[in-house]
């Protein structure tokens, strides 16, 4: 694979990591707000199914990404997206 190539899938990776924690953030809140019985804590019910679906579809993304493009562990084995990588943080986040 190319540089070029692993440094557009470390940033993609970076982004839906950021994207996948906003979506958790807004589950647990879902999660904290849809109980009852009532029209809207049905309604949040279903957009906290939607959100776990997309969550797991947002993490499906990320792990083929790091299996195609950085070796399996978020590292391309190059040294610009190696740099880049070091820079995100060492977070899961």
């Amino acid at each position: 694979m190319g540089d070029r190539q692993a440094a557009q899938a470390v940033e993609l990776v970076r982004a839906l990591r950021h994207q996948l924690h906003e979506m958790t953030s807004q589950l647990a809140w879902a999660e904290r707000h849809g109980v009852g019985r009532n029209r809207r804590a049905c309604e949040i019910r279903m957009e906290a199914a939607e959100l776990r679906r997309d969550i797991e579809e947002a993490q499906a993304l990320i792990d083929q990404l790091q299996r195609r493009y950085l070796n399996g562990d978020g590292e391309s084995g190059t040294r610009d997206s190696q740099l880049s990588s070091s820079q995100a943080g060492s977070g899961r986040w």
